[in-house]
């Protein structure tokens, strides 16, 4: 069984420097319920030499807060943005996603744009839950397991 062990806190955008690189994200739902979520995530990776390329995959996720199951597997750009335009539930995640490394620890740092523009939200992986980090200073309140705060419910429509 595929499983992702994770744990999100807020940013504090004073004390965080931006990366010039990261990854544009455009991310919508087929499936947005409690229990499981299945959602399409388009990314447009940029690169120091100025290029870019999309990627994108279809990812199954159960519920649960540090420990829950994922699957997610890689799909043609091109069908991604069909089921983003024709087939996702109402409502859209975008993003732009930088990768920082923190004490050998790779932090995922995502800046919502929309009408999450301004919120910037951390989240770093471990092999085992009962690993500890070092946290970096621009990090604060932790939001592991609250449900607010999840991309899912994030997609909401108001």
């Amino acid at each position: 069984m595929g499983t992702e062990i994770e744990r999100k806190f807020l940013v504090d955008s004073t004390r965080f420097a931006r990366p010039q690189f990261g990854t544009e994200i455009r991310q919508g739902y087929l499936v947005r319920d409690p229990e499981r979520s299945v959602r399409i995530r388009l990314c447009k990776v940029h690169y120091p030499d100025g290029s870019a390329e999309e990627e994108a995959y279809l990812t199954v996720k159960g519920s649960g807060g540090l420990v829950r199951a994922e699957y997610e597997y890689a799909i043609p750009p091109a069908d991604a943005i069909e089921i983003l335009d024709d087939l996702c539930l109402p409502g859209e995640i975008v993003k732009t996603r930088y990768e920082v490394d923190v004490v050998g620890r790779t932090f995922e740092v995502d800046f919502f744009a929309g009408r999450h523009a301004g919120v910037i939200v951390a989240e770093v992986e471990f092999d085992d839950p009962q690993e500890t980090i070092v946290l970096p200073d621009w990090v604060t309140d932790e939001l592991t397991g609250d449900p607010a705060w999840s991309n899912r419910a994030m997609s909401l429509p108001e």
